[in-house]
Formats: structure tokens, sequence, C-alpha cells
């Protein structure tokens, strides 16, 4: 399924990286780039980065009484302890798949790719990089958590230890009530304990919903894991070398 999408180009030459940001249920690709305007003062750009921010298919949600919305994925109730309905996750893998192979496709690397999000958003995120595609750079979560055995934790009980994960983000206001800070810290100290490594970062006055300083957190983390390309120098004149280069290209797995 070809999601609708806000896409941000790199401002630069090079697209050398690319970040998916996922936005919370109810909400629209539109709204959340409206919202990280309201934040930045400016759309969420980057001179080699691609930015992605897709709208959620539009679906029965449990949760609101079986009325249509724009949700990743179908939930019995908003609780932790609630198992999680996987057929309904099985549906948007094969979608956040068909992104991951088109920006494969486009030249970009697996290692080179941020997911992310803000609340559903932001736990479709950790499906996507620690049970869905682990090839992935790094995954960020806002005001995020992943349900009591969830199948991402039975996913990363059989990773090797030597298996490189990505680096992980979390973020969680101490004043949400929707999402209470502890489901997301115990999503978090789960994740640790099966070889994830990353931060968990509270924020004091934050309730459920992205604070300025957490989008800013996001960029750094970004930048980190995406960094912009190092321009090659032109050489200086030496002997004509009759061996042809080959150029090698490592394709990540799907």
């Amino acid at each position: 399924m070809r999601l609708i999408e806000k896409v941000f180009n790199p401002t630069g030459k090079k697209h050398a990286g690319t970040l998916i940001f996922l936005h919370g249920s109810g909400d629209t690709g539109n709204g959340l780039t409206e919202w990280i305007r309201f934040l930045l003062g400016k759309d969420l750009e980057f001179p080699h980065i691609k930015v992605i921010i897709p709208t959620a298919p539009v679906q029965p949600y449990t949760p609101m009484g079986g009325e249509n919305s724009n949700v990743w994925f179908n939930r019995k109730r908003i609780e932790m302890d609630c198992p999680e309905i996987r057929t309904s996750l099985a549906s948007i893998y094969d979608t956040v798949n068909e992104m991951l192979v088109r920006e494969l496709a486009a030249g970009v690397p697996l290692n080179r790719i941020v997911v992310g999000g803000f609340s559903m958003g932001g736990a479709l995120a950790l499906h996507a990089g620690y049970h869905l595609n682990r090839d992935l750079g790094g995954v960020f979560a806002i005001s995020s958590f992943l349900n009591t055995g969830s199948i991402v934790y039975d996913s990363l009980g059989c990773v090797a230890p030597e298996e490189h994960l990505p680096e992980l983000l979390m973020m969680h206001g101490e004043r949400d009530t929707l999402v209470p800070l502890e489901w997301g810290q115990t999503a978090f100290d789960e994740l640790a304990k099966l070889g994830v490594r990353g931060q968990f970062v509270p924020h004091r006055s934050a309730m459920h919903e992205i604070k300025k300083d957490q989008l800013l957190r996001v960029i750094d983390f970004v930048q980190k894991i995406i960094p912009e390309p190092v321009h090659e120098l032109t050489p200086e004149p030496t002997k004509p070398d009759t061996t042809k280069a080959t150029k090698t290209v490592k394709k990540g797995k799907l």
C-alpha cells in the first residue's frame, strides 16, 4: 500500500540518508508537519537527508468504538498489559517494508535510514527497527510504549549477541497521562536487557506531546546516525594507473 507522504528532499546536492517520521494515532502527515513547523519555526530539513512524513491508513480503531481513524494498527485497548493484535501489525509491516525498499532502490543503505515517531508512530518505529529490520541505523520514539509480551521482545530474544542493533532514543513526558512514563521506561528497560543500546530521556514538563527541545534532540540524533558525507578531495596528479577501479556496493538485507 502506497501511503500519502509529505516529503522534504535534501536541501543540498546529495541524498545520503533518509528519516521516516511517523505520526501518532488520529493524526496525519500534514498534521505532524504543521506541528514540527510550529515548534521549529521551519520545516524539518537537512542538507543531505530526505525526510518522509507519511499518513497512516484509515481503518476502524477499537479504542474509539470502532470508528475509522488514521492509525498504523489496531489495538484492543490503550494499555500496556493488553495483547497486541498481530494480524493488524502484519499489514502495516508490509507498508513499512515497501518504504524501505524504495529507499534502498534510491541508493540509500539501511544503516543510513532512521525510523522514528510519536506515540503510536513511535511504537511502530520500535517494531520496524527491532523486529522488521534490524539493519536500520537508528530508531527514536516519543511518548511511546510496547505491549507486555510484544512480538518485538520475542524477535530480539532470538538475536545473536554479536548482531548489530539500531541505536535507540526514547523520550517521554513525566506529565503524560495517556501513556504514563512508566510504560515507556518499561519498554526501554526490556529492550536494553535484550541488547539494545541507547538513551531514555524523561521530560519534566511534557504531557502527551512533542516539545521543542525533544525535537532538537531528535535532529542531533539523526545527524549523528547519518552524518554528512565527506567530500572527496581532488588527488594531486600522479603517474597514470592502468588498473581499472572497481566500485563495490554493499547492500543491506530486507
